[in-house]
């Protein structure tokens, strides 16, 4: 049985090489998406967060990230989504999100992630992840892992296990999006927390 795969970033670049190294394995970009916050490119620059987030410039820079993956990169659009904030999606469920339309609640993002195979609880954990500044790749195959795990995704239970240390209670869809200096203080301390042995790159989800 097919399974979906879903690794998770924390930068878009890891994201972006590690959906690039799919892509010239040979799996289809209409069995790949890339999720990913967009609040700290947005916070470099002055530019209203609406024009930046829907802007071509964004577009521009992500697109040349994705390199040789041209359907996603060709696919690639930037989006609002309340409660989680300016993202950037590429594949299938960038247009199921643009679907879904402006007054879309942060829901959008976990309907994407459960229609793809992931389960309810998890596809939360990936939101809450995408909140706090990371990047998502899923892929519908059975033999990703490798290239996932060598991109440099994190064990998301285990990130979930540090939120909690700090008194996180799991995830809200009401929840404000992370400000940029949040995003940052996140990364920060998350990024260089000691991290046990990775089991799992993410959750192969049946489909």
């Amino acid at each position: 049985m097919i399974k979906t795969v879903v690794g998770s970033f924390d930068t878009f670049s890891e994201a972006a090489a590690a959906a690039r190294d799919l892509r010239g394995a040979g799996f289809l970009d209409s069995d790949v998406n890339v999720i990913a916050n967009n609040t700290r490119a947005i916070g470099r620059d002055d530019k209203d967060i609406e024009e930046k987030t829907s802007g071509t410039a964004t577009g521009i820079v992500a697109g040349g990230a994705l390199g040789g993956a041209a359907g996603l990169a060709a696919s690639l659009m930037g989006l609002a989504i309340p409660g989680i904030g300016p993202i950037l999606a590429a594949g299938p469920i960038a247009a199921a999100l643009a679907g879904a339309g402006a007054g879309a609640v942060a829901g959008g993002l976990i309907g994407g992630l459960t229609d793809l195979g992931v389960n309810e609880t998890h596809a939360e954990f990936y939101a809450e992840a995408v909140r706090r500044g990371a990047a998502l790749v899923t892929v519908r195959a059975d033999d990703a892992e490798q290239i996932i795990r060598r991109h440099g995704a994190f064990d998301i239970e285990e990130r979930v296990l540090q939120w909690k240390s700090a008194g996180w209670k799991g995830y809200d869809p009401r929840s404000e999006p992370f400000t940029f200096e949040e995003i940052e203080r996140d990364r920060t301390q998350w990024h260089a927390a000691p991290r046990g042995p990775a089991t799992e790159i993410g959750r192969m989800e049946n489909s």
